[in-house]
């Protein structure tokens, strides 16, 4: 991939769950959702419904770190994915799956709720990348869970979201609202000849403001 030079943004970053040290046990099943110590702070009326939610928030988590990034504000988790799922953003069957986070209405409800450029773009190509964070902008990328290891050979591309913030000539920057504390969570580092494996083709391109 070639960039004409490396953009980092300083993003501030929040994992899908309250406690990111607690994410390797809790994909593990070692430890429950229900019982991270900090469950209230995602707005959940009780640990059951954090529970549900908490593993359905990348989205979510990818434009709490964009509100913070541009405007300084962070709403709980899963109050926004409340409003996400008023708006069709996520779809709730009544055996209580959930289908999403569905791109298109997401990002129209991310402009009309908080006023921030929002485009779901697909197809959306790693060579674009470079030049939408150069911009200014954050991207929102659809990718397979196991980015977090940069697993050899994963099942298939997309079926999780992270959030593009950075890149280099050899590596994109992203925040894994999945990832591990060991280093794949803020800034985690993917070279690019590693993302197609798990990137899906598609995303959400924010900002900027003005």
């Amino acid at each position: 991939m070639s960039t004409s030079e490396s953009v980092i943004h300083q993003v501030p970053y929040y994992a899908q769950w309250e406690s990111p040290e607690l994410v390797p046990d809790i994909l593990a099943g070692t430890s429950l959702a229900a019982d991270d110590p900090f469950w209230e702070r995602s707005g959940a009326a009780d640990p059951e419904e954090y529970e549900y939610w908490s593993w359905r928030l990348c989205g979510v988590a990818c434009l709490r770190m964009a509100l913070d990034f541009w405007w300084g504000l962070a709403p709980p988790a899963v109050r926004l994915a409340e409003e996400c799922l008023a708006a069709g953003a996520y779809v709730r069957h009544p055996d209580g799956r959930l289908d999403g986070l569905i791109h298109a209405p997401f990002a129209a409800y991310v402009r009309r709720r908080w006023g921030l450029p929002a485009e779901a773009r697909s197809p959306l190509t790693p060579e674009e990348l470079p030049g939408l964070l150069a911009a200014g902008r954050l991207v929102v990328l659809s990718v397979h869970p196991s980015i977090r290891t940069l697993d050899p050979d994963p099942p298939r591309q997309g079926g999780h979201l992270v959030l593009a913030v950075g890149a280099t000539e050899q590596e994109l920057l992203i925040h894994n609202p999945s990832g591990f504390p060991d280093g794949s969570q803020r800034f985690a580092r993917v070279p690019w000849d590693d993302l197609p494996r798990f990137f899906a083709g598609r995303g959400i391109v924010l900002g900027p403001f003005g």
